[in-house]
């Protein structure tokens, strides 16, 4: 079966996945006698495209299930998309948009239709990716975080917490989008520096009198919602004014001065307002004190009626408004600019605001306390293990986590209110009326939190709340692959969860990988035109290239700067194989067979390769149960460029040549096959696609690479003193070749070298490998000399105790290569003096770039090596040196 001149992906990646899927090789056997290992995708939103942080963490999610799978494992990686509640809405409701249409004039019921259409339209797209990716995923088993299976999950979940208190329903302050239209919770929030204003008012005293105190603010328009100014308790500024009244400027109603520990004394004058229906701290302030809250802004942002004259204004407008009236009454102490933190939405960077709402909450202290347990105790491991700090910190200092989304895709939340007595009705299964006063209920409106769903997604994808043969055998999960971004998100709450429920963690380790960043270290993205398409990098690379590219920059929890360019590199690493088991299958012929060989009739080039893989299997298990993907693709680069490509096949290219020694050839055959096939297993979950393509080419044995077991080491291969006597064959090799360019000697030319060895083992290596020494070096002979002269014309190296000289008479026209040898002299003398000349310059010392000078110096270091070598080459001519 002949292997075609050049790899073409486009025409074996689409063919050999469709035949994988088709023959059910990624397929989990619960009923199996192989040991279980089971991950769970970390599921992408379904409105997404494949990015490349996706295809860095689905890359190195497939080394590990296709490396297990070939261990004898049964692996079940699991599949799915999320919901994705916030981003799915928003796409659709943009689409209607373009259409005049909103949801609310859609009705919540066809919106929802609408949305499912849309999903069953484009919500393919990524897992047509991920499979473009090699994703050897269990596709019998995909799941989608709104699945009937997963829904029912979702409402037991719920449901037991309620009961348990660990769910409740309060008014409380949370971090609202105006724009999305809903609460997020405090980590979608995040907190970017803003240059704006520190507004100081005079709120009067309430008696009329001239007296009062200066209040500073950020948010002047606000205001009209405080009910206190707060001081610290032991400031002594404000201590005469604690209990008394103040009038609140614009709005003319009295409001108290308190006392509260929270108030720094050193931030603007000392004396805060608070505003307990727009801030987080106020809020707490108004528990604490006893104080009303007045709620001054709507769910967009926009005045209430409260605020009197300003109502229906946006905030924006309404601050400018504010701080006019209280310049008119002379309220307005001062103005200055100043630099401050504002939450924004992460979805869509909107300004967030604080706002009092009627939502439902997760009680997670009970639950953070066991979860911080398994991970202090080893249940479960961060790789590497410094990010468990970060879960911790966050763990140890956790909030009450808000639940409710007021969004209409999403899981429903499981609560029906009687507006006859006001009863709430918790439950899996919508009730029939009010289980109080038997009249109608209707359900809450808002739906959860999407990161509530995938939180369960360890258990409720294997069929929870029944006990099904998947949840025996698959969970808890071996491993989870994510990014550090998400350890608050996502991580936590599985452990939670997993723990409350499945009473045993969700998952043994947890890998976190880096952000994929541009080649100088900054976040792609679309808008700065440094993202990287992968479908672009996939037709341009092939697949397997961009998998082993991902997987060699993948050093644990660092970020990767990913230059295009550098698939470069391991695509001529994919045609570098491709070319080498093209070679050996035409020397091997169609009928070749793996015949058994002993050890006697191998040579030490045989014996050399043999131990080096034996090792090369060792190192690259070791590095792939460490979770080390770089070390072990780094080294099967190397191992196949270098040891394989560039020296094994050298060495035996002449006996599979030679036609006179037919044992030898088909010893080499035989080699040569065992080496290429352990190969090709070692790369397969690094390069599925090209590996199995070759492999079906050659002689093997089983139907699939993907399904072949995983080479074993035994130690009887290892040779150390086969790898010491290649590795002195190889340096000497090496000196031969670069005292031949040296010399300018033709590659084509062959040469004579003698070589003088200071220790009888190099002796004995030279003398059973010379003609291997002759062949790799193109010389015409290597002989063994007692002493080499020192009149001879020739180049000379020394190799650890051997002197190597490469004869030159004969080989070229002396007196002509003396004259350009002399030119070179010349030159470099010239080019060294300019160089000199620059660096003894104090001024451009002085004023030139640190790099610049670096480099000059750089420089003046190679021309003198140059001018070195050139005098040494003249000598080996006869022309004496510089001193001669």
């Amino acid at each position: 079966m002949e292997i075609d001149t050049q790899y073409r992906p486009e025409s074996v990646e689409e063919r050999w996945y469709a035949e994988w899927v088709g023959r059910g090789l990624f397929e989990a056997s619960p009923g199996s006698a192989r040991p279980p290992f089971c991950m769970v995708i970390p599921p992408p939103n379904v409105t997404g495209s494949l990015h490349m942080g996706h295809v860095l963490v689905y890359t190195l999610h497939d080394v590990v299930a296709r490396w297990r799978r070939m261990q004898g494992r049964d692996v079940l990686w699991l599949p799915g998309t999320d919901h994705a509640g916030i981003a799915t809405q928003m796409v659709v409701e943009r689409s209607l948009a373009e259409e005049g249409k909103d949801r609310h004039s859609l009705g919540r019921e066809a919106f929802e239709k609408r949305v499912w259409e849309w999903k069953e339209a484009y919500g393919r797209r990524i897992t047509d990716s991920l499979r473009g990716l090699g994703a050897s995923c269990d596709w019998t088993r995909e799941r989608f975080t709104l699945d009937e299976g997963l829904s029912r999950a979702v409402r037991a979940v719920f449901v037991r917490l309620y009961h348990e208190g660990l769910i409740y329903r309060d008014r409380y302050i949370v971090q609202w989008c105006p724009r999305c239209h809903t609460a997020i919770s405090d980590l979608e929030t995040i907190h970017q520096e803003v240059a704006g204003k520190l507004y100081t008012i005079r709120y009067p005293a309430a008696d009329g009198g001239p007296q009062g105190i200066d209040v500073a603010t950020t948010r002047p328009e606000t205001m009209l919602g405080d009910t206190a100014v707060a001081v610290h308790p032991d400031d002594e500024r404000y201590q005469a004014w604690v209990g008394k009244m103040l009038r609140l400027p614009l709005a003319e109603r009295p409001i108290p001065v308190r006392a509260d520990p929270f108030v720094d004394p050193a931030f603007g004058t000392g004396a805060v307002k608070v505003t307990p229906a727009h801030d987080p701290n106020d809020f707490e302030i108004a528990r604490r004190q006893g104080l009303p809250s007045v709620v001054i802004l709507d769910t967009q942002a926009r005045m209430t009626a409260e605020t009197g004259e300003f109502a229906g204004l946006d905030r924006v407008e309404a601050r400018a408004r504010v701080v006019r009236r209280l310049e008119e009454q002379g309220f307005l102490v001062g103005i200055r600019d100043h630099v401050h933190a504002v939450g924004h939405c992460q979805r869509c960077g909107t300004a967030i605001e604080p706002l009092l709402s009627t939502q439902w909450f997760v009680r997670v202290a009970p639950l953070a306390a066991p979860a911080i347990a398994a991970v202090e105790e080893g249940r479960i491991s961060f790789v590497p293990a410094s990010w468990s700090k970060t879960y911790f910190e966050w763990m140890r200092n956790v909030h009450d986590w808000c639940i409710s989304r007021q969004l209409w895709w999403g899981h429903r939340i499981p609560a029906w209110y009687c507006d006859r007595c006001g009863h709430v009705e918790v439950a899996e299964t919508e009730p029939q009326g009010c289980s109080r006063c038997g009249g109608p209920l209707r359900q809450d409106e808002d739906v959860l939190d999407t990161w509530f769903s995938s939180a369960l997604w360890p258990f409720s994808t294997l069929g929870w709340p029944g006990r099904t043969p998947e949840l025996e055998r698959y969970y808890p999960t071996d491993l989870l692959i994510t990014g550090f971004d998400i350890i608050f998100f996502w991580v936590a709450r599985m452990i939670m969860l997993g723990l409350r429920f499945m009473h045993d963690v969700p998952f043994r380790t947890v890998y976190i990988h880096g952000l994929v960043r541009d080649a100088q270290g900054q976040k792609m993205s679309k808008s700065k035109g440094n993202a990287v398409d992968p479908e672009d990098v996939h037709r341009r690379y092939g697949t397997d290239a961009v998998r082993f590219t991902m997987a060699i920059l993948a050093a644990p929890g660092n970020d990767i700067p990913l230059a295009p360019e550098r698939m470069d590199g391991y695509r001529a690493f994919a045609n570098k194989l491709w070319n080498a088991c093209r070679f050996v299958r035409m020397r091997i012929g169609d009928d070749a067979v793996r015949a058994p060989y002993r050890r006697e009739e191998l040579s030490l080039a045989d014996r050399w390769i043999l131990s080096a893989l034996e090792r090369e299997v060792a190192e690259i298990d070791a590095a792939l149960e460490q979770y080390r993907f770089d070390r072990a693709a780094d080294s099967l680069y190397h191992f196949v460029w270098h040891e394989f490509c560039d020296w094994y096949i050298e060495c035996v290219k002449p006996d599979l040549l030679k036609a006179e020694d037919a044992r030898r050839t088909q010893v080499v055959r035989s080699v040569l096959l065992d080496v290429l096939d352990t190969i090709l297993r070692l790369l397969h979950p690094f390069m599925p696609f090209i590996t199995e393509e070759l492999w079906q080419k050659l002689p093997h044995e089983g139907e699939f690479l993907a399904t072949a077991a995983w080479p074993r080491t035994d130690g009887k291969r290892l040779d150390p003193e086969s790898e010491r006597a290649m590795e002195l064959v190889q340096e000497i090799v090496v000196k031969v070749r670069n005292l031949r360019a040296e010399a300018g000697i033709d590659p084509a030319r062959t040469v004579e070298v003698l070589v003088h060895p200071g220790a009888d083992s190099t002796a004995a290596v030279l003398e059973g490998q010379g003609a291997l020494i002759a062949t790799l070096a193109r010389a015409s002979a290597v002989r063994v000399a007692e002493r080499i002269e020192q009149g001879l014309v020739a180049v000379r190296g020394m190799v650890r105790d051997a002197e190597v000289a490469v004869l030159l008479a004969g080989v070229l026209d002396l007196d002509a290569e003396r004259a350009r040898l002399r030119k070179e002299m010349a030159r470099a003398e010239s080019d060294l003096a300019a160089t000199a000349q620059k660096l003894a310059n104090a001024l451009f010392l002085s004023r030139a770039p640190a790099a610049v000078v670096q480099r000059e110096r750089d420089l003046e270091r190679e021309i003198q090596d140059r001018k070195s070598r050139i005098e040494r080459t003249l000598a080996a001519l006869g022309e004496p040196g510089p001193s001669g």
